[in-house]
């Protein structure tokens, strides 16, 4: 069996059970929001793309025996259209949805996605430019997206996003500006030099006036879940599911499919986050929207977000059944794990983002009383997205002690 890292033993998992979950099917005024329809628009589209394949869902068999758990099933998106995380099939997917509706308004009559998509309007999509902030993965989507479709892109970063990742948006042409401050500074500064410019934002976290374009990167982010619900083992369904927090468009997504899909069979959600960015936790102890200010940055580069997101707000208030955080520590030997074989059959590359779930779980499973608390039991079946691969090598090589591309040959 598996050993478990130490780190594991004793961890500050923080939980709140919420108690206004809905266990009831997915209900009509959040499918308004996010539902079946924008899904399969989704789905149609992203599936036409060139390089389109499903990423694979991995069973940690290993692992599952180790947790006494019946399985433990892991969505890899190390390997996304090579871009290296899920972020991919968000925002490129909202930058062409955009594209399409600013050539149809200039033209004055409707063109349609793939007439964008096959270049047959790229001179007229390279005036328009799209922005976005991040803190990485979006970025690199976005900008992928305005390479393949023909836009301008320039992204917002912050201070402390690292060279590997600013360096691999400039390689898709992105204009990258670095601010001082912490993502959600860099969110303001990109709508407002939006403002400013008639640039558009292409944001994967919603605000007050600003709903359409995060709603249409949720959208994209549906195709994972999709995906998933066809690769699970005949005859089975996940009863927990374990979703990074960041400003809750992933967890949003993926609770939206599979709900919609199940309806009161549905899993149960469990929602974790760094207690250094917490602001989904503290929504749900609160009730409401919860700010947090970042006063240091959490390891986890991609879930250091202090503000939710409106419109996944409104799906994980009421689809949430327990939220979590847990400390920096439990992700170094989380993604060591994985890469060393020690949770499956076969190696993983993850990155740092990817195993808040995984962290989380294996604490607590450690925990007999939170383990209870969260209703796992031998029975469980546990469903992880591992939402990004190496997607800064350097920093991989040094949590894991070897290159991304010597882990996967193993």
């Amino acid at each position: 069996m598996t050993e478990i890292d130490p780190a594991f033993a004793a961890p500050t998992v923080r939980h709140y059970h919420n108690v206004a979950a809905n266990s009831g099917t997915y209900p009509e005024d959040l499918a308004a929001i996010l539902g079946p329809a924008e899904a399969a628009a989704a789905w149609d589209e992203i599936g036409s793309w060139p390089g389109y394949a499903a990423t694979p869902l991995r069973s940690l068999d290993r692992l599952a025996e180790t947790l006494g758990l019946a399985g433990i099933y892991y969505k890899d998106e190390g390997d996304r259209f090579g871009l290296g995380s899920f972020k991919a099939l968000g925002g490129a997917y909202a930058v062409l949805r955009l594209l399409v509706r600013e050539i149809s308004e200039k033209r004055g009559e409707a063109v349609d996605a793939a007439a964008v998509r096959t270049g047959s309007y790229r001179e007229m999509a390279h005036t328009i430019t799209v922005v976005t902030a991040t803190d990485g993965n979006h970025g690199r989507s976005v900008a992928w997206g305005a390479q393949r479709f023909g836009a301008r892109c320039i992204i917002y970063i912050h201070a402390n996003v690292s060279e590997g990742r600013k360096a691999a948006m400039e390689a898709l042409g992105a204009e990258v500006i670095r601010i001082e401050g912490d993502y959600d500074e860099s969110v303001r500064r990109a709508s407002a030099d939006a403002d400013k410019n008639g640039w558009f934002v292409v944001s994967d976290t919603s605000y007050e006036g600003y709903l359409e374009l995060p709603r249409l990167v949720m959208a994209g982010y549906t195709v994972m879940a999709a995906e998933t619900r066809g690769q699970m083992p005949s005859g089975t369904a996940p009863s927990h599911v374990f979703l990074q927090g960041g400003v809750g468009g992933l967890a949003a997504a993926v609770a939206s499919d599979l709900w919609s899909a199940m309806g009161e069979t549905r899993p149960r959600f469990v929602v974790v986050e760094p207690e250094r960015a917490d602001c989904l936790y503290q929504s749900a102890v609160n009730g409401r929207p919860t700010a947090v200010t970042i006063a240091e940055e959490t390891i986890m580069a991609g879930l250091s977000c202090g503000e939710v997101s409106e419109l996944a707000w409104q799906i994980l208030r009421r689809g949430t059944d327990d939220f979590l955080t847990i400390p920096d520590d439990l992700i170094a030997p989380a993604m060591r794990g994985l890469a060393a074989a020690d949770y499956s059959t076969r190696p993983v590359v993850a990155g740092e983002s990817a195993v808040a779930g995984l962290a989380a779980l294996i604490a607590v499973r450690q925990d007999d009383s939170l383990s209870s608390a969260l209703g796992l039991a031998p029975h469980s079946r546990v469903l992880l997205f591992g939402t990004e691969g190496a997607t800064d090598p350097e920093i991989y090589r040094g949590i894991v002690g070897r290159d991304a591309a010597e882990v996967a040959a193993a």
